[in-house]
Parts: C-alpha cells; sequence; structure tokens
C-alpha cells in the first residue's frame, strides 16, 4: 500500500466519485479522451500544466492535492485545533514514520465509529458496575446451588452457572479486537490489486506446481527429467526453441560440476570445444571419469544433461 495516492489515482478517484466516464469528462472539460485515460494509467509520467489546472477547477480542488502536495482535498485551510488533537498527537502525525494513509483509510472506514465507542466503553470501565452486578447475581445462585448439592462442584448446572460470568478484560479484548480486524479486512480487499499488494501465491507453490506437472508428463523419462530441472527456473520446456536448447545446454557444460560421475573409458571422445576450452581439452578429457561432489544440489539437478544430451534434440 502506497504511503500516498499517486498522481494516477488521485484523477481516477476524482473521476469515479462523480459516476463520469473518461467520455463525459472529455465533453466537460474539453480535454481529449485519449489524453485522460493515459493521465490515469499507471506508466504515465508527466501531465500537462493546462490540463492539471482544467482538472483541479473541475473537481474543485487545489493543484497541490492532483499533484501530491497535500492530502488535503476539501479542508486545504483547516486549523490544528479544529482537529481537537494535542500537541504529542499532532507531533506524531507530523513525524511519524507510519503510512499515513492507512491511518486515513482506517479512520474514515464505516466501523471506526464503533470502535472507538466499544475502545471507550472498555478504557472508562462503562460497563463495568453492569458486568459485575450480572457476575454478582450468578455467583450468589451457584452458591446457593453448591449448598443444596452438598458441596459437590463437578455438576452441569454449577458449571454453566460459573462459565456464564463475564470476564471483562477477555470480553472487551476479544471485542475491540474484532472490531479493529474487521476494518483491516476491508481496507485489505480494497488495496488487493494495488501493484504493492504481496503476490498471493508464493514462488515455492508455483515451482512445486510446476514440478509436479513435469512430472506427470507422458514421454519419455530423459524429457520429464528436463522438465522438471527447468521448472525449478520458472522455465517453460515447451516454448524453448531448438535453438535456445542448444545455447542453453552449452552454456551448462562449463559447470564443473556437469560432469558424468560414469567411467566414460572406453566411450567415445566427446565433441572438442573452442575458444578457451580448447586449451583445456586434454584436462577436461583426464577428469571426466573424475570424482563429482554428488552432495551438490546443482549437479543433483543438471546431471541429466550430461547423461542425455544426445536423445534431447529430437524432442524438442
Amino acid at each position: 500500500m502506497q504511503p500516498k495516492l499517486t498522481i494516477q489515482e488521485r484523477l481516477k478517484d476524482l473521476r469515479v466519485e462523480r459516476g463520469l466516464t473518461l467520455e463525459q469528462l472529455s465533453a466537460e472539460t474539453g480535454i481529449s479522451k485519449s489524453a485522460l485515460g493515459k493521465y490515469e494509467a499507471d506508466d504515465f509520467k508527466d501531465i500537462s500544466p493546462f490540463s492539471m489546472v482544467e482538472l483541479a477547477k473541475f473537481y474543485g480542488v487545489s493543484t497541490d492535492y492532483l499533484l501530491g502536495l497535500t492530502e488535503q482535498k476539501n479542508h486545504p485551510n483547516t486549523e490544528p485545533d479544529a482537529l481537537h488533537l494535542g500537541d504529542d498527537a499532532i507531533e506524531v502525525l507530523r513525524t511519524g514514520k507510519f503510512n499515513h494513509r492507512l491511518l486515513s483509510e482506517l479512520i474514515c472506514h464505516k466501523d471506526f465509529l464503533r470502535f472507538m465507542l466499544d475502545a471507550e466503553i472498555y478504557v472508562d470501565r462503562i460497563a463495568d458496575m453492569r458486568v459485575n452486578d450480572m457476575n454478582a447475581v450468578l455467583e450468589a445462585v451457584r452458591q446457593m446451588a453448591l449448598i443444596k448439592n452438598g458441596g459437590e462442584e463437578n455438576d452441569l448446572y454449577l458449571r454453566t452457572l460459573e462459565v456464564a460470568q463475564i470476564r471483562e478484560d477477555e470480553y472487551f479484548g476479544s471485542l475491540i479486537a474484532a472490531d479493529l480486524k474487521g476494518i483491516l479486512r476491508d481496507i485489505r480487499e480494497q488495496h488487493r490489486p494495488d501493484t504493492m499488494t504481496a503476490d498471493e501465491t508464493s514462488l515455492v507453490a508455483t515451482v512445486q506446481g510446476q514440478l509436479q506437472d513435469a512430472m506427470n508428463f507422458e514421454g519419455s523419462s530423459e524429457e520429464k527429467q528436463v522438465r522438471s530441472f527447468l521448472a525449478t527456473f520458472g522455465i517453460d520446456y515447451d516454448k524453448l526453441t531448438k535453438e535456445q536448447f542448444v545455447s542453453l545446454i552449452e552454456i551448462l557444460k562449463l559447470s564443473k560440476y556437469l560432469k558424468s560421475p560414469i567411467n566414460q573409458r572406453g566411450k567415445a571422445r566427446p565433441q572438442l570445444q573452442h575458444g578457451k576450452g580448447k586449451k583445456n581439452a586434454d584436462k577436461n578429457e583426464e577428469d571426466i571419469s573424475g570424482t563429482v561432489d554428488m552432495s551438490s544440489s546443482f549437479y543433483s539437478e543438471c546431471v541429466i544433461w550430461d547423461c542425455h544430451i544426445k536423445a534431447l534434440p529430437q524432442t524438442v
């Protein structure tokens, strides 16, 4: 959630508040529909001074508000005394490092007044006397029933009279928490489309789904392994061109972890490398049957490239 509304959000909110379409706003202001649409787009960077002044006049707000220099749309000259806030509160609001926009939306929520009333009842102990009177009556009845029951407390009726007594701190704590949670849930839902809102689907869940799809693929075991490997990087195997596939293999061959653990003695000589790799060709041939760190997570994912590379181009 952005701490402040952007220029684009302010312009769109003002138009939506008046129930206007872009066509209607264009007719009222003389500004083209295409320009108005661009002004409200998330990626728009500039707006002409003429349009800014015209829109401010039409909406009855200051240009400072449209530019984000002030948050006061309808009360630009309100004195601090009119806000009924003390010096400490004003200082917190003025210098506080928190999201002032969130605070404003919380205060403007339809249930904020109820939240404040419940908080006041709890803080000023307004309901204490009523709660204590009710608890006293219930406890008196319980004591009378306890005497009749011969002092045996393990009774359904006696236990009911006991749990029916209200514990004020727990009750109002739950009530106030429910008020605040309901307000924040509504605000949270309103900001679901925001660019700063975190994605609901985690990266881990996405990768897990892609891996599962790859393993469920009906094809050769080699292709299934390749799909699983690419899925860990969020790469769609089916969208790879043959050129991209070959390039990817060449790059992966440069990794020291891609040397096969299988003894290559007596098998065909691997394809010679070019460039700097040619200088190390003899060394690479000696190393090809060397020891590989099998604990390497990268190797455990990539060894399939060295084992099955010859079969893969025909499947792309």
